[in-house]
């Protein structure tokens, strides 16, 4: 059976056809399946029903979806919220309708630009100097303003601090040259003739402390301090010590941790010469002024017996019928005989061991290598520091006369310290002891 023919569409009458721009495009008449009319030919046409922008704007948000497939994907934007808007707008409207709190939030805004334009600066004023008080810097005396800035630099021993008082310390630095520079002239004119002139920095002791192997953190020593010896405050002979600290000043000087040769020479000293150590420690004027208050009348010195003899000679001279006064001349007969080498070995004995004491820092537990443990003058032997000192009150600095008073006391010192130089850097002709050991 022959298949049968489709039937031909409807031809259009003149008065139903629609005039239109696209009216002369040709129309597809296939029937489709769905009952859909197929938009193949209408797709690029925007006029031929009202459904046609909507399907361009379809094709077109296709076309750009694929696009941006290609690429990095976009974030999604957010839909406002209706109600947020409106709770924003009413929130927007009580805030312009306080004119006082926009006016503190604009000063905020105008704070935080200034402070992120330009850092703050504290301005602090530098301490003023302190007032003479009608005292004048004077280079035999030190200046009372010297002793407040140690006595306020051991309080606040900082770095910080220090460069603030700047001024002050160089002016007191000034004050303690100029009073060590006139204590050299007198020293060499009138006390020991072998110390040599030399400039103010080779006998100064700087005031800036090592700290990289201390415990005491503290940067600076709360003092000033100098030394005097034939190579200034440093080499291998002894010295003679000034020291200048609130409620710690003293006047010191001899050997302070000698090296191990010349320690060796001085313990090798005390055992073949044992003579002269004794005539330089027995020495009267060295004794009062270093080994104890009072001299022969302390207990150190054997001050007991000396009573004891003396009430004895008064009970004599009582039963003989002998008036006070050749009794008082008798007495001052035996002192003269006992100063020096007229002292008896009990008080030898109190004056060695009082130069020991002075000296036990530092010394050897046990006898040293080489010496017999029952050696006469063993505790000479286990020292290793020959010093002595006298602590002075600050108002010897501070006085006219003060000056005075430390040379007396270096001028006690210099048999000491000359005996010590004899025995560590000895000069052509030292060593003979032969009249010394006669004697």
């Amino acid at each position: 059976m022959p298949p049968r023919k489709r039937k031909a569409a409807a031809i259009a009458h003149d008065d139903d056809a629609v005039s239109t721009p696209d009216s002369s495009r040709c129309r597809s008449t296939r029937v489709s399946a769905s009952a859909q009319k197929s938009h193949y030919f209408e797709g690029d046409s925007a006029s031929d029903s009202p459904e046609a922008p909507t399907t361009a704007a379809a094709a077109a948000k296709a076309t750009a979806t694929k696009v941006r497939q290609r690429g990095r994907p976009k974030k999604a934007k957010v839909e406002a919220d209706p109600d947020l808007d409106e709770d924003d707008d009413d929130d927007e409207d009580a805030y312009h309708d306080d004119p006082g709190t926009q006016n503190d939030n604009d000063d905020d805004d105008d704070d935080d630009d200034d402070s992120a334009s330009s850092p703050k600066v504290t301005f602090t004023p530098l301490p003023k100097l302190r007032d003479l008080n009608g005292v004048p810097y004077t280079p035999t005396t030190i200046h009372p303003n010297t002793l407040l800035f140690l006595a306020d630099l051991r309080r606040n021993n900082k770095r910080s601090w220090l460069k603030l008082h700047d001024a002050e310390y160089r002016r007191s630095l000034s004050d303690w040259e100029s009073y060590a520079t006139s204590l050299t002239d007198h020293i060499m004119a009138s006390c020991d003739s072998t110390i040599p002139e030399l400039p103010f920095r080779d006998i100064n002791f700087r005031i800036y402390r090592d700290i990289r192997f201390s415990k005491d953190p503290t940067p600076y020593k709360p003092h000033y301090s100098a030394s005097w010896s034939r190579t200034g405050r440093k080499g291998p002979y002894a010295c003679y010590y000034v020291h200048v600290e609130p409620g710690k000043c003293f006047v010191g000087g001899g050997l302070w941790h000698p090296d191990g040769p010349a320690l060796g020479r001085l313990r090798a000293s005390v055992d073949e010469r044992p003579t002269r150590w004794r005539r330089v420690l027995m020495d009267r004027r060295f004794r009062e002024m270093f080994l104890g208050k009072g001299g022969r009348e302390s207990v150190i010195y054997g001050g007991k017996k000396v009573e004891e003899k003396k009430k004895k000679k008064e009970k004599k001279g009582r039963g003989t019928g002998k008036k006070d006064e050749d009794v008082e001349e008798e007495d001052e007969e035996n002192e003269e005989e006992q100063d020096g080498d007229g002292l008896d070995e009990d008080e030898e004995s109190a004056v060695i061991k009082a130069f020991c004491v002075a000296n036990a820092e530092n010394a050897l537990k046990t006898k040293p290598k080489g010496f017999d443990a029952n050696h006469r003058d063993i505790e000479l032997l286990k020292l290793r520091n020959f010093t002595v000192g006298k602590k002075l009150p600050d108002s010897v600095f501070t006085s006219k006369d003060g000056q005075e008073q430390v040379l007396n006391i270096i001028r006690a010192m210099v048999p000491f310290v000359t005996h010590l130089n004899r025995i560590v850097m000895p000069d052509p002709g030292d060593d003979d002891d032969s009249e010394e050991e006669e004697a």
